[in-house]
């Protein structure tokens, strides 16, 4: 097991981006919904069998991935003749946020950060996730990668962001759970990346390659002068 990440340098950084789903959020309402729901009501909606929906589904996601299609509800609702929406809605009470986290951006409000949401999430997601979890208010601006025609998988995201959120990298965190688009940012020059050990908290720790990961949100927030 690895130990946790060193503490950061947190004089040396100004701006804070932050991942949703598997990062502030349990992981476990996102991976129940597309690898048990929509597989059960895909099954349903065409007449097929368990284990055949569940292959078509996984087979059509797999050459999707890393894509903004895979990110989309708009695409798989067509893709799947399904309400991707509203099946998100019916599971809506699954929408957990990890421990720790509103004290962790509460922290860094007033430490005077700059607080960024940076989600591949579709904008409906996101919508439905921020009215279940009440967290946008800690927010100064929530990003949607749909809205920049690029995941954050891709380097050229960072770039882009730098359009509607004047960053500089060199000072910039990023915490997120996925290690190909921690891969990105680090391509794209940002100086502090955190990994999370346990994205859905009912799936033993992931492994976080060469990434300082976290366990907990107080491993990284910033103290506040007495």
């Amino acid at each position: 097991m690895k130990p946790a990440a060193e503490r950061l340098p947190w004089a040396d950084i100004d701006t804070v981006l932050l991942d949703m789903d598997g990062t502030l959020l349990d992981l476990h309402y996102d991976n129940h919904f597309w690898q048990v729901y929509v597989p059960e009501k895909f099954a349903e909606r065409h007449g097929l069998p368990p284990e055949e929906a569940h292959a078509e589904c996984f087979r059509r996601y797999n050459a999707k991935a890393g894509t903004l299609d895979w990110y989309c509800v708009d695409y798989w609702s067509e893709q799947l003749e399904l309400d991707i929406v509203r099946l998100k809605e019916e599971l809506a009470h699954l929408i957990a946020v990890h421990p720790e986290v509103t004290d962790f951006l509460a922290a860094l409000r007033a430490a005077g950060k700059r607080v960024a949401l940076v989600t591949n999430a579709h904008r409906k997601s996101l919508r439905l996730k921020m009215e279940r979890t009440g967290l946008a208010v800690h927010f100064d601006a929530l990003h949607v990668s749909h809205e920049y025609g690029l995941a954050k998988e891709d380097p050229g995201f960072w770039a882009a962001l730098r359009g509607n959120e004047p960053y500089d990298p060199e000072r910039s965190l990023l915490v997120d759970d996925s290690l190909p688009v921690l891969r990105a940012a680090r391509t794209f020059g940002i100086a502090h990346l955190r990994a999370v050990y346990r994205p859905d908290t009912r799936l033993p720790e992931k492994d976080v390659g060469e990434f300082p990961a976290i366990r907990r949100f107080s491993e990284i927030t910033p103290e506040l002068p007495q």
